[in-house]
């Protein structure tokens, strides 16, 4: 059974519960006396639980989206904007470019006012929670961990985002908003708050809640684990790599093997099953954005955030953005032992079905994009084809496929929205917390206890149903030549640490692509710069010809530019970030 977070805007309280979860319509404007109240209190919290799927609702969420997919995604080698051509959304065409990404850029400020929006849902609720005892409100302490675990994740996106901003609690008015400088707190101290929050949050969480997608005590240590791995990533004042802290590093692991060995977590058994509703808040869910359909409401919870990113073709006659990087399609190349080739696997491209076989590759290519005459999930009706793509003269012939259920699914809505589902959106899975430890043990020295965990995902991938061909006439008639296989030192590998680091950080872009995570990766182990302007936008451009101009600019582009309404609001208070 899901639990559905109750939409909570503009102080206007609708239900969007399933089954268990406040059942009960509360009708109209909420008054101060009513928040007071046990129920005005639940509410607000469900509302700041509501706000992970953005504080708009359905409207206008695609235009700031939660799911990262902007701002993780097409900001890295790992896809294209796509959509109607590059100025469907002119915005975003700038921030896969780093062309003309300016601070006045609307949709910046409508990011930012989004998160801050989050943080004060959470901030109320505790505020008012701090205010009451555990004899009026049995589970206050339980809902003070839920508050502070949403608001340090809040906190944490605004600063993967724009770095420098403005940190408050509870017991800052909103009208004193303005008055906090966003350069108060450098990088490091605002991600030590923010992993202290986590801290602070594990303590009040139970290892396991009675309705799925509140937080919990593990889901907290799990998230400060990721804060901490971003912490020990230390930043010079123009966004390099300085230095890795080696304390913060084993900090890391003992939290990861906190999540790991108490947690109850494991990897679903089939990649596959990652896009299938009905494995939502499964094992390998540590925490997720929880959506539905048939709920009650007019269309149901679904992901709004990915509303435009379905591709056109029958199955969903979706507005195709979000497209697949030829970069990214070429990543699951293997070689001949199944391994992943990290220094060569761009030197030529994958094309389609037409190179007769002849290149091995990782069964999660055919699970995470669609290609050309490829199967698409359980589709009947014909092999992914070149209709399904909007815009193939800009942005070539692939499409996403891993955040998208099956069309024949139950849990998928019928037309508008298009592609709208129940599948659930995963902000921290188990195979995070594997490769968060691998990571860190790799940094120091540790590589052979790394190699088990990236095996754990690699072997997972192997044993996956894999794709079958359209015309299959045998279980084992596949739809490309599927070749994956484990590290194995001595004999099909040799595990250097420099090996190692290099496994670990490609493992990451092959199981987490499309996930919104990988210009977070690169900024956070400093090789943004050689990464896109070297490896990717020096062969892209030939390709597309909108990346003519693109490049990244080392020392600005790690993050955005404060927007320049917000440094209206602050009367000049707000400092712009480096290059802008």
């Amino acid at each position: 059974m899901k639990f559905i977070y109750i939409v909570f805007a503009g102080m206007i309280l609708f239900s969007s519960c399933k089954k268990d979860f406040l059942d009960t319509k509360p009708q109209g404007k909420l008054s101060d006396d009513l928040l007071n109240t046990p129920d005005g209190i639940e509410a607000l919290c469900i509302s700041a639980y509501s706000a992970l799927a953005g504080p708009e609702g359905s409207d206008g969420t695609f235009l700031s989206p939660t799911t990262n997919w902007v701002y993780g995604d097409v900001r890295a080698e790992t896809a294209y904007k796509g959509g109607g051509g590059i100025g469907d959304i002119g915005e975003f065409n700038a921030f896969e470019t780093f062309q003309g990404v300016f601070a006045t850029n609307g949709l910046l400020d409508r990011k930012w006012f989004s998160l801050y929006r989050s943080v004060q849902r959470a901030n109320s609720a505790i505020k008012r929670l701090n205010a009451v005892t555990e004899a009026q409100v049995p589970l206050k302490n339980v809902r003070l961990g839920e508050m502070r675990f949403l608001r340090a994740h809040y906190f944490f996106e605004l600063t993967r985002l724009f770095n420098h901003v403005p940190y408050f609690d509870e017991n800052v008015e909103i009208e004193n908003y303005v008055k906090i400088s966003n350069v108060e707190f450098t990088r490091d101290q605002l991600l030590e708050k923010i992993a202290k929050e986590f801290a602070d949050a594990a303590a009040l969480l139970p290892a396991a809640q009675p309705q799925k997608g509140r937080a919990t005590k593990f889901a907290a240590i799990a998230y400060q684990a990721k804060v901490n791995l971003y912490r020990a990533y230390k930043q010079n004042p123009d966004n390099t790599l300085a230095s890795i802290d080696q304390t913060l590093l084993t900090n890391v692991i003992a939290q990861c093997d906190q999540v790991i060995s108490g947690g109850g977590y494991g990897l679903l058994a089939d990649f596959q099953q990652l896009s299938m509703a009905e494995f939502d808040n499964g094992a390998e869910s540590v925490f997720a954005v929880q959506y539905s359909i048939g709920d009650g409401t007019d269309q149901g919870r679904i992901n709004w955030s990915n509303l435009l990113n379905a591709p056109r073709g029958p199955a969903y006659s979706g507005d195709g953005f979000f497209q697949p990087s030829q970069n990214l399609v070429n990543s699951y190349k293997t070689d001949a032992n199944g391994l992943a080739i990290p220094d060569t696997y761009n030197n030529a491209n994958l094309l389609t079905l037409a190179d007769g076989f002849a290149t091995n590759v990782d069964p999660r290519l055919d699970f995470t994009l669609g290609r050309l005459g490829v199967r698409w999930k359980n589709f009947a009706t014909g092999p992914y084809a070149a209709d399904w793509v909007r815009e193939p003269a800009t942005y070539g012939n692939y499409s996403n496929k891993k955040a998208l259920v099956s069309p024949e699914s139950p849990f998928m809505v019928k037309g508008f929205p298009w592609g709208g589902s129940a599948l659930n959106f995963t902000i921290i899975r188990y195979a995070d917390v594997l490769l968060w430890k691998a990571e860190a043990l790799i940094e120091l020295n540790r590589h052979d206890e790394a190699l088990p965990l990236i095996n754990q995902i690699r072997a997972r991938a192997r044993n996956s149903k894999y794709v079958l061909a359209w015309n299959n006439t045998s279980p084992t008639d596949y739809a490309a030549k599927y070749n994956i296989n484990t590290y194995q030192p001595g004999i099909n590998c040799t595990w250097s640490n420099d090996y190692a680091r290099k496994a670990l950080r490609f493992e990451r872009k092959l199981e987490l692509a499309m996930e919104g995570e990988r210009f977070f990766d690169l900024v956070r182990w400093g090789s943004a710069d050689q990464v896109l302007n070297t490896e990717y936008f020096s062969k892209e451009k030939t390709l597309r010809t909108y990346l003519q101009n693109a490049r990244f600019v080392k020392g600005r582009d790690e993050y955005f530019p404060i927007p320049q309404p917000q440094i209206n609001f602050s009367a000049g208070l707000y400092k712009q970030n480096p290059g802008y």
